[in-house]
């Protein structure tokens, strides 16, 4: 072989393996963050703990999105665009105050949300509630059952119909326990002297209506009939009105943030995001791809929600899964405010998007700044203190059925 050829031979040598460098370079740097391996134990352990569930709970909800938007547009001197109300419950409007100008809010708080102090606790631990679910005329038709006669909780339970729903809406049935004289749920083993039916007025899916009414009335007498009961009904025309009115109301102050964080250079695996979430309060959510703060009491609605792409959750390598965008959300009727639980959602972003290298901004793509947040935190003021006039306060028993 001659010199010629040994030295192109050498040449193709040498860029073959930095052709080959070069690739496994590039795989590299675009191989998307992994979690450390010193982490995943804690991570894991996080993981088992799964999100409480609220009964008889809807996925459809209104959300402030556009708020955030309008506040883009005051603050670039340009109209927003907002969405079409859609038909069921999550056509809530967002803009149910007059918009503050930024530096009327400036001025009023500077140090609203400020990094200084803004701090949560991370804990695991939660507490069994003591709140229960029970017959409420603010929000429920009730139709009294009165009683000739004590009857046993097996005999009513016997009589219950199958379904706890009518159409969309819940269906309960209480007893007035014979010996304590309370209204609760019927149970074995007790005895009753009258009972009470009711069925919700609205929620995030419609207001009552005459056909649910006309059912709720048949499911009811039948139920009156088993115990050898009376029932009486209220008047189906002045109930729907009331159904239309709250539903109204509710559409009108139903919210929901959402905040999503971009990856600003390289991708995030599963276990990465999992990794940093855990270390802010996030346990496993009951579908992949979503991680909850939980309530400090079992059973109550999560404070904060976090969403990644499902798929990638569920990847047979969800190492080599890229997730370039979270989901922080707030379902603010749900929560309530002694929580704060729009401070911890901006806090929680701010340390996501530090630690994991991202960027935060709303649904429409628009960085989100101090000044707009601070105009909204003052909005949801405004929001809790018109829920809790009309005795509906945000995380409320009768705030979370009706905003469900």
């Amino acid at each position: 072989m001659s010199t010629l050829q040994v030295t192109l031979a050498v040449i193709g040598g040498l860029v073959l393996a930095g052709v080959v460098a070069q690739g496994a370079w590039a795989s590299r740097r675009n191989k998307p963050m992994q979690a450390d391996s010193k982490a995943k134990a804690s991570v894991a352990s996080s993981l088992e703990r799964a999100e409480p569930t609220l009964e008889g709970s809807d996925a459809h909800f209104g959300d402030l999105n556009g708020r955030l938007r309008d506040e883009h547009a005051l603050l670039h001197g340009s109209e927003s665009e907002g969405g079409a109300p859609s038909a069921q419950r999550s056509k809530a409007h967002s803009h149910t105050h007059t918009a503050l100008d930024p530096a009327q809010a400036s001025a009023s708080d500077p140090d609203l949300l400020s990094d200084e102090g803004l701090d949560f606790e991370v804990t695991q631990s939660v507490v069994q509630s003591e709140r229960r679910y029970a017959l409420d005329a603010l929000i429920d038709v009730i139709a009294n059952i009165d009683m000739d006669n004590v009857v046993f909780g097996e005999v009513a339970l016997a009589a219950m119909p199958q379904s706890r729903r009518i159409g969309t809406k819940p269906f309960m049935v209480e007893g007035l326990h014979a010996h304590r004289g309370e209204w609760e749920s019927i149970k074995s083993g007790q005895r009753y002297s009258a009972f009470q039916a009711g069925i919700q007025l609205a929620n995030r899916l419609g207001a009552l209506n005459e056909i649910e009414f006309s059912e709720f009335v048949m499911v009811t007498q039948r139920f009156a009939d088993a115990v050898s009961g009376e029932a009486e009904f209220t008047d189906m025309m002045e109930e729907v009105a009331r159904a239309r009115e709250l539903d109204h109301f509710a559409s009108e102050h139903d919210a929901q943030l959402i905040f999503q964080i971009h990856a600003q250079r390289l991708a995030w695996s599963p276990g990465f995001v999992q990794q940093h979430a855990s270390q802010l309060g996030f346990v496993a959510g009951v579908i992949p791809g979503r991680m909850v703060i939980p309530a400090k009491a079992l059973g109550l609605p999560p404070i904060l929600g976090l969403s990644f792409d499902t798929q990638a959750a569920l990847a047979d390598d969800p190492s080599n899964s890229a997730i370039r965008v979270l989901s922080l959300t707030l379902d603010v009727p749900q929560v309530e405010q002694i929580d704060e639980p729009f401070r911890r959602m901006w806090y929680v972003a701010q340390e996501l998007a530090k630690d994991m290298e991202g960027t935060i901004m709303d649904d429409q793509g628009y960085v989100l700044s101090s000044t707009v947040l601070g105009n909204i935190e003052q909005d949801l003021i405004a929001l809790y203190q018109v829920l809790a006039s009309r005795d509906l306060a945000a995380g409320s028993p009768q705030a979370r059925r009706l905003f469900s």
